[in-house]
């Protein structure tokens, strides 16, 4: 398994309407994804445009090849792209211990 964080910055005033879209986007979108395992959406309590997405993958593959490279990608960017203030910061980990 490999966990994906990625870091989202979106204009301001975008809050409520980002949250909706990459809620719809991730549910009907992502979710459906070869290798998806599950996700978490965190929105940043002090920084009102801030947001991380946690999404665990079967693989680092099922990510970066699977989805990425897939037309699922340009369906789930033109759902969140428009809020972003700049791309988002994507790193990918291990997971050393469970919860």
């Amino acid at each position: 398994m490999i966990v994906e964080v990625a870091d989202f910055k979106v204009s301001a005033g975008n809050r409520a309407a980002f949250s909706a879209a990459i809620t719809r986007a991730a549910d009907t979108v992502l979710a459906k994804a070869g290798g998806y395992r599950r996700h978490q959406i965190l929105a940043c309590r002090e920084s009102a445009e801030r947001f991380i997405l946690i999404v665990e993958w079967d693989s680092l593959e099922a990510h970066t090849l699977g989805f990425r490279q897939s037309p699922a990608f340009a369906e789930w960017r033109a759902l969140i792209a428009p809020f972003f203030l700049q791309p988002p910061h994507v790193e990918h980990f291990d997971l050393l211990a469970p919860a």
